[in-house]
């Protein structure tokens, strides 16, 4: 790790390092917003016959594959990073003032578990849920050392648990009794639920069946759980080692960032597309070589996490870049309140209860949504911080975790 020749006096505030890590989350944020608003918030496989519907021309098709080779994977793994590396700044304080902040910890993850739960009975596909029951094995992680973190990183990203999840079943579901595919008539039920359920109808669905779904692709062979807790782990330790800090100072850190990040990308893009036209028609995912596939298409998104988050610091770093990209802070301060916010306003532009567009909005309308939601949500965000200390959710969940009431405004 480089450490910087600067004068102290030019050494970058502790303010300005959290106020990128806002940044970066409000980043992270918008490009999530683009994946579940194409997906029309079905977090779930589109039926074919839908699928064609809202890709009817080559402006759609080209927004969707865009989106499935630019964003889907991507900034899941960016959000989870960053938990991992507010985990560690929140047990390093704890440290430094002679507590220990792990039962806090726990106390406020047991809160986000229950935020987490309602929110999946709205919207399937909710992370906190996972967050929130991943971060608990985070604990022990925290005295742990750098090569048991490394050691576990580089066991996910290789591919390890998928590999004994398919070693025991075979690809078979290993939760549900049906895979996870676009022709499956459990899917085409819930799409049938999504088109024409009420509120309550959608809410039980989902907190059931819904959690079943979640876990299958969460712990399957999908493995998306497992690269969660990685990306928690390699926040963690970037947290550990300073990796953001006096990042103006540190600009060859992250140049040799973006170049490693891209080399990972293209190499393993071209071998997870080389292995997925070898295998032909797809009937799920029942192979060792679709395993390897699989495990190259985790890593060509772990390149490109690596890419993004080392070309945003880069930008940050510059006097223009900093003003460019700050429009991101207070969405990011107000991360949950507005995550939880975009499920409820996509939930009534998609769903039948709503405007009802679900598996029928072509993907162009969905792109124009994704960034009026976004605009306004940065909008209200920037708005709402300036009379008040947190966002609501986050007020909220601040004050519970602690028993006790924090003032929200600024004149309390």
């Amino acid at each position: 790790m480089e450490t910087s020749t600067n004068p102290p006096e030019l050494s970058v505030k502790k303010s300005d390092r959290i106020i990128l890590i806002d940044a970066l989350r409000g980043f992270a944020l918008a490009g999530i917003v683009f994946t579940h608003m194409f997906e029309h918030y079905m977090a779930s496989p589109i039926p074919v016959e839908n699928a064609e519907m809202i890709n009817p021309g080559l402006i759609d098709e080209i927004l969707s594959g865009l989106c499935d080779f630019l964003l889907r994977g991507k900034f899941f793994a960016l959000f989870s990073f960053l938990f991992g590396f507010s985990f560690f700044i929140q047990m390093d304080k704890g440290s430094q003032k002679g507590d220990y902040y792990g039962l806090t910890f726990l106390r406020r993850i047991l809160i986000l578990l229950g935020i987490g739960f309602l929110h999946s009975c709205l919207y399937r596909g909710d992370i906190l849920l996972i967050y929130a029951l991943l971060a608990i094995p985070l604990i022990p992680f925290h005295k742990a050392s750098s090569r048991w973190v490394w050691a576990f990183i580089l066991l996910i990203f290789l591919g390890v648990p998928r590999y004994l999840v398919f070693y025991f079943n075979g690809g078979a579901p290993l939760i549900l009794d049906y895979i996870l595919m676009p022709d499956s008539p459990a899917i085409a039920e819930y799409f049938k639920i999504l088109q024409t359920g009420d509120p309550m109808t959608v809410f039980v669905a989902n907190a059931w069946e819904g959690i079943l779904f979640k876990f299958e692709f969460q712990w399957g062979v999908i493995s998306r759980g497992y690269l969660t807790f990685a990306f928690f782990l390699l926040g963690l330790w970037a947290g550990r080692t300073g990796w953001f800090r006096d990042y103006i100072f540190q600009k060859p850190r992250f140049k040799r960032g973006w170049i490693i990040g891209l080399t990972l990308m293209i190499i393993n893009s071209v071998a997870a597309g080389f292995i997925f036209d070898s295998v032909g028609d797809f009937n799920g995912f029942n192979s060792w070589v679709l395993m390897l596939g699989l495990t190259a298409w985790d890593l060509a998104n772990l390149g490109m996490t690596l890419l993004y988050i080392s070309l945003f610091v880069l930008a940050f770093a510059t006097p223009k870049g900093e003003r460019r990209l700050s429009v991101f802070v207070p969405y990011g301060k107000m991360a949950l309140t507005n995550y939880l916010l975009q499920s409820a306003l996509g939930s009534m532009v998609y769903y039948g209860w709503g405007l009802g567009f679900v598996g029928t909005l072509p993907t162009r309308y969905s792109f124009l949504l994704a960034i009026a939601l976004i605009v306004f949500q940065m909008w209200l965000s920037a708005l709402w911080l300036k009379y008040f200390r947190y966002g609501p959710i986050e007020w909220l969940w601040r004050s519970l975790t602690h028993f006790k009431r924090y003032p929200l405004r600024f004149n309390e």
